[in-house]
């Protein structure tokens, strides 16, 4: 047994002792209980710190008492720079470890999780390597393809380390109660879905190739993608997302979002449509290689039909006696009947709202806690947003067995589940 997993397995008992359930030994000192103790941190490593991986996750696990942030990673010079910042300002000392390579700190003994906020086309395989390395992972959503997601549930099932998905939506208050009117029959039986995801205009110019920057290590950003020429605009986060190399497009990044919500209502969250056809348009002469504008319809195996369409954020329920949603991200909540989001369920079909991803990480870590995102249902949602974006590539409806995971007689379409990964980058 690894000095980790004991460390770990005092994490859990210090946290049940801290909850009444357990007596703590009498003969253990006080201070090892204490909300500071360092027997009660979790230490932690941040891959990724731009917007998202600064902005969000690294702000909010540096607010947590019971973990301890002591590294930082990030192939740009100044996000690691101003990450680092933000953990020595955090805890009044200099010590924060920086690199601009990840494996330097999946080699760390003392350190206990990561959390990965990288461009799209690394989240697995980083995942996978951290997991491998012993390290619990938060990681952002989504996968790249649909293989690498069954992939990384494998993995997870392999080492037995905790992995959640940095997706708010399931702790958001107005998302969790429409789910919940919809899940008890509040607008009747549901039978369509409207998710409206935001329109992307911008165009992003090709450049011309371009020296890389100081102090950026270029090759492990690419990392398992094909390798292309540097220029400006291709690392940029709102660029490389329209990229198909890194990313799908707003399909997969607010698509997660959203029609997690719709799933979640409609019982499917740990399943797939059966059917999907649509249609999309990709800027000409741009970096953009994946639709900016689209309009898809999904079927699921219960006869809910949804409809997904580059608008703005919103989602609509409609049922067989009323509607509800929203018609922006996360606001106030509308309905032909208002009164349902007031309605107390005796036998309540919908799980309770949890803590936001960050805390809910922490207490999987320390308490066995039930991820509100876990590997499967990351790799169900990006499922369902995936095929719709290879019918949108081949032009086409296609039937998908989500029991089998592969479309149905369809071989041109299956072997769009995955593409080879490059591996020039274990070089650099």
């Amino acid at each position: 047994m690894t000095v980790q997993r004991n460390r770990r397995d005092l994490l859990k008992a210090t946290g049940i002792a801290a909850t009444g359930l357990a007596a703590a030994p009498a003969f253990v000192p006080a201070h090892l209980f204490g909300k500071n103790a360092p027997s009660n941190r979790i230490t932690m490593g941040f891959i990724g710190v731009g917007l998202q991986g600064h902005g969000v996750n690294l702000k909010m696990f540096l607010e947590q008492s019971d973990c301890r942030a002591v590294a930082v990673c990030d192939v740009k010079p100044e996000a690691r720079q101003r990450a680092a910042k933000s953990v020595n300002n955090a805890y009044g000392n200099q010590d924060c470890f920086v690199t601009d390579d990840f494996r330097e700190i999946l080699q760390r003994d003392d350190i206990d999780a990561v959390c990965i906020s990288t461009p799209d086309h690394w989240h697995v395989p980083m995942s996978t390597m951290a997991l491998e390395a012993g390290k619990d992972v938060i990681s952002e959503k989504p996968t790249l393809t649909i293989q690498e997601g069954r992939e990384l549930v494998d993995v997870v099932k392999k080492t037995g380390r905790v992995f959640t998905v940095g997706l708010e939506d399931r702790s958001l208050p107005r998302y969790h109660k429409l789910a919940e009117v919809v899940r008890n029959g509040g607008i009747g039986k549901l039978h369509t879905i409207h998710v409206g995801l935001p329109y992307k205009s911008k165009v992003w110019q090709k450049l011309p190739e371009s020296p890389v920057p100081k102090g950026m290590n270029y090759r492990l950003w690419l990392g398992p993608a094909p390798y292309a020429p540097y220029c400006a605009n291709r690392t940029h986060p709102q660029c490389w997302r329209q990229i198909e190399d890194y990313a799908a497009g707003v399909l997969t990044d607010w698509g997660m979002h959203l029609c997690d919500t719709a799933q979640v209502a409609n019982f499917s969250e740990n399943t797939s449509p059966v059917k999907v056809e649509g249609v999309g348009e990709i800027p000409e002469n741009a970096l953009n290689s994946v639709p900016n504008k689209f309009e898809l319809t999904y079927t699921f195996a219960n006869g809910v039909v949804m409809h997904v369409k580059s608008t703005k954020a919103s989602i609509r329920f409609e049922g067989s006696d009323g509607w509800c949603g929203n018609n922006k991200w996360n606001t106030a909540l509308m309905s032909d009947d208002h009164s349902i989001f007031d309605e107390k369920y005796t036998d309540n079909k919908m799980w309770p709202r949890p803590p936001r991803e960050q805390r809910n990480f922490l207490d999987c870590v320390r308490f066995g806690a039930k991820p509100n995102y876990d590997a499967e249902a990351l790799h169900r949602l990006s499922t369902t947003l995936l095929i719709g974006s290879i019918a949108m590539k081949l032009k086409r409806p296609l039937q998908w067995d989500p029991e089998r995971e592969e479309f149905i007689d369809d071989a041109e379409a299956n072997a769009m589940r995955s593409r080879p990964r490059s591996n020039e980058w274990m070089n650099f």
